[in-house]
């Protein structure tokens, strides 16, 4: 039997681990032990996930909560390295990219543990990124890369890493999706915010490159202005947004927007079901642009940039960045030109049997 620590920091991660821990506890080979790290510490934004998700409770909490990068990586590392001492695990599974995926991985890699890591071989190519910096480094250290994609495969061969180290599994936080997507139709939230389907936007935005510097926060909030003239925009807001909009005075731009809905956070299932039921997605997250992908959703990625290229070549993911002319354009050619979302392409291994291909590969690579 295999002894797993999966570990898991933020939101994003969440999604990624519990297909994985599903499928571990269908089989006798794997004993999986959750370690919550705590980066993400908000209930709303923690707690309310694992019951979604239907993922049992953490083995271990290690309760970082926030910092800079460089002390909640630090905080990570130094909290972890007991766990994985006392633990000895066969493998660790880290997760995305974010500080917790980076300080595990490194923390193993001086202890000779294998890592194993999900979401591999996705590139910005923009290290003014703190999250490009965490895959590059992750990649480095792990002994086993689960690519989502064929272009994580061909960025991973072109940085020079052993083939033999590279799995192609596929996307496993569409497993999650595509389990929780009847139950999210359950959901109540629309009748909560007194919506309809299809008629109203949907808006996320967290990253410190839009929300922490005021011209880019203004230039996105102008766009919102003229797109929510057409229809409403839902915002559930980033606790850390909304504090930097009153740090930045941005209150009173934020409420001269009439259609722009702000409400606090929500789970799993009611930002599923908001998002699956929307004409237009703004966001600036990466998990986003592949659910709407596979949703067949337009979005408009809020970046100039991103890691997951193949939601362009789908056809559902626009880049706008903080322009505000190309995000208007971007809305009013979705809105004006609607896609048949019955028709939709989703890329190759995104069909929800993703974890059960990282089973097989971690079992492979155990001899």
């Amino acid at each position: 039997m295999l002894k797993v620590i999966i570990v898991a920091g933020a939101r994003p991660n969440f999604m990624k681990i519990a297909p994985i821990v599903a499928a571990m506890k269908r089989r006798q080979e794997f004993q999986p032990i959750i370690v919550h790290t705590g980066q993400h510490y908000d209930e709303a934004m923690s707690d309310a996930f694992f019951r979604d998700l239907n993922l049992p409770a953490p083995d271990v909490y290690l309760g970082v909560g926030s910092g800079s990068h460089a002390a909640q990586t630090a905080a990570v590392m130094t909290a972890f390295e007991p766990v994985a001492l006392k633990e000895k695990p066969d493998w660790v599974v880290v997760v995305g990219d974010v500080n917790s995926t980076v300080a595990c991985a490194l923390v193993c890699s001086k202890l000779h543990i294998k890592v194993a890591h999900v979401e591999a071989g996705l590139r910005s190519r923009d290290r003014a990124m703190p999250e490009e910096i965490n895959r590059l480094l992750t990649d480095q250290l792990a002994d086993l890369l689960l690519t989502p994609s064929l272009d994580g495969d061909a960025n991973l061969r072109a940085e020079g890493i052993d083939e033999n180290r590279v799995r192609f599994v596929g996307n496993v936080m569409i497993d999650s999706l595509l389990t929780q997507l009847e139950r999210a139709r359950s959901s109540r939230i629309l009748t909560t915010l007194a919506l309809e389907e299809e008629s109203y936007a949907v808006l996320t935005l967290h990253r410190p490159s839009n929300v922490d510097e005021q011209n880019a926060f203004m230039r996105i909030l102008d766009a919102l202005d003229q797109i929510a003239a057409r229809l409403p925009i839902v915002f559930p807001i980033h606790p850390r947004t909304r504090k930097m909009i009153d740090e930045l005075g941005l209150a009173s731009r934020v409420a001269a927007i009439a259609n722009l809905r702000l409400i606090d956070p929500i789970g799993y299932l009611d930002f599923l079901r908001l998002m699956s039921c929307a004409r237009l997605v703004l966001t600036d997250s990466g998990g986003i642009q592949e659910e709407t992908t596979v949703l067949g959703i337009p979005c408009i990625t809020l970046r100039d940039n991103t890691e997951r290229p193949i939601t362009i070549e789908m056809g559902t993911n626009t880049i706008a960045g903080t322009d505000t002319k190309k995000i208007v354009d971007a809305a009013n050619q979705a809105l004006d030109h609607p896609v048949d979302r019955s028709k939709h392409r989703v890329p190759e291994l995104w069909d929800g049997h993703a974890a059960d291909r990282i089973l097989e590969a971690l079992l492979a690579c155990s001899g």
